[in-house]
């Protein structure tokens, strides 16, 4: 038996339904029908976790959801839609009309894709033309086409989704309350930083009856300069360092409960690139590369951007992030509408990915379309090659390449 591993109840037990006959605590509350919403967790003492002697312990904190698994010929398929921009110029007749038009390619995209995951990652709604008395209904209207698709997804934070009238938080509880399939969740209290609530993960197995998964989903809330907190003050613009911590105390746990890590892979999601991508570009080869790069990256582009004071302030998330998740194969972003390239990050020798500008909203130019990103998983094996391509509005796909160890 695997000896104890001591897991704080902030940055990894928050929201778990862990299996009570493994459970050991200093708190009298031992044992007892904890709830999983974050204002009930803050604050308690730390958690020895072991197996118990009848049953494993499980790490799950989606009880109450199906489990999300592998198809029976072992493929995973995850589309990602970025910075569809819902609510801008709610004024202008053009503006309502972006959200009808972004509306009709989601279900076409759902329509030719079938996949069995989606992401939305960042920039749901452009925050700063939004009314307080109904933004939180533009995420009705994004919510339609997932909910209708009956498929499971997540969404991630992007720069525009915060500002005087929106916050986040608001669009993650209107997204939990009306769609049963979200599985995007709030961070745990004290992780995220000020501005950031959605730093989360989704466990993917091989079998729904398996006790352990074979693929980890994380996703990260990079916050946003372009975003404004209620008294009109700007956020940062990096994923908060307390993150970085999380990162650390999660994976100990998943190690102590699933095993060792490299029997499982990740894959992992960020509106805002990291800051070490704008040299990567500088090096890229579109014969290796292929792929829309159309974009500049500069000031603004990456996370601790903005500001010249905040440089490297997104080190400590990039590094525990490489450091403590084992077998990540890629880590994608969007956030810069023109470019959709995956290419190595040298640091760190992983890939990065842009995703695709999905939405009719938000800025763009000549010939770069719109449409999503797809990844398919042919295998369960955590090294098996990742196949993903553009698909674009008008059903042509491109820049198809296989992330594996020989992608350059």
């Amino acid at each position: 038996m695997r000896s104890a591993v001591t897991c704080y109840i902030i940055p990894c037990v928050y929201a778990y339904a862990i299996n009570r006959g493994g459970l050991s605590t200093s708190s009298d509350r031992a044992g007892s029908d904890r709830s999983p919403r974050p204002e009930h967790l803050h604050g308690q003492a730390p958690l020895s976790v072991s197996p118990s002697p009848r049953q494993p312990l499980e790490l799950d904190p989606y009880t109450d959801k199906p489990r999300i698994g592998f198809n029976n010929d072992g493929t995973f398929k995850v589309t990602i839609f970025s910075d569809i921009h819902f609510g801008e110029n709610p004024w202008d007749v053009w503006g309502p009309e972006q959200d009808v038009n972004t509306t009709a390619l989601m279900e076409k995209m759902l329509n030719i894709e079938m996949p069995d995951y989606v992401v939305i990652n960042g920039d749901l709604i452009t925050g700063e033309n939004t009314f307080r008395q109904n933004s939180t209904d533009l995420i009705n209207e994004i919510m339609r086409p997932l909910n209708a698709a009956k498929v499971p997804f997540s969404t991630t934070g992007g720069n525009h989704d915060s500002d005087i009238n929106i916050t986040r938080a608001d669009e993650i509880a209107r997204e939990i309350e009306i769609s049963p399939l979200s599985y995007t969740r709030f961070s745990p209290p004290g992780v995220g930083g000020a501005g950031g609530p959605g730093n989360y993960w989704v466990p993917v197995y091989r079998n729904n009856t398996d006790p352990t998964p074979v693929l980890v989903l994380w996703f990260f809330d990079s916050r946003g300069m372009r975003g404004r907190f209620a008294n009109g003050t700007h956020m940062e613009d990096w994923v908060d360092s307390t993150v970085a911590e999380w990162i650390e105390s999660e994976t100990v746990c998943m190690n102590a409960v699933w095993g060792p890590p490299e029997q499982r892979s990740a894959l992992a999601f960020v509106h805002i690139p990291p800051h070490v991508i704008q040299t990567v570009q500088e090096t890229l080869n579109s014969s290796v590369d292929p792929g829309l790069d159309a974009d500049t990256i500069g000031m603004g582009s990456t996370q601790a951007s903005l500001d010249p004071t905040s440089l490297g302030k997104d080190n400590p998330f990039w590094s525990s992030l490489n450091t403590n998740v084992k077998n990540l194969r890629a880590v994608v972003s969007g956030h810069d509408h023109g470019d959709e390239w995956c290419a190595r990050e040298p640091t760190y020798n992983v890939i990065f990915c842009f995703d695709k500008h999905s939405g009719y909203g938000g800025y763009s130019g000549p010939g770069w379309g719109r449409g999503v990103r797809t990844m398919i998983f042919n295998s369960t094996a955590p090294l098996d090659g990742i196949e993903t391509y553009i698909l674009m509005e008008n059903g042509t796909s491109h820049a198809r390449v296989l992330l594996d160890e020989h992608f350059v």
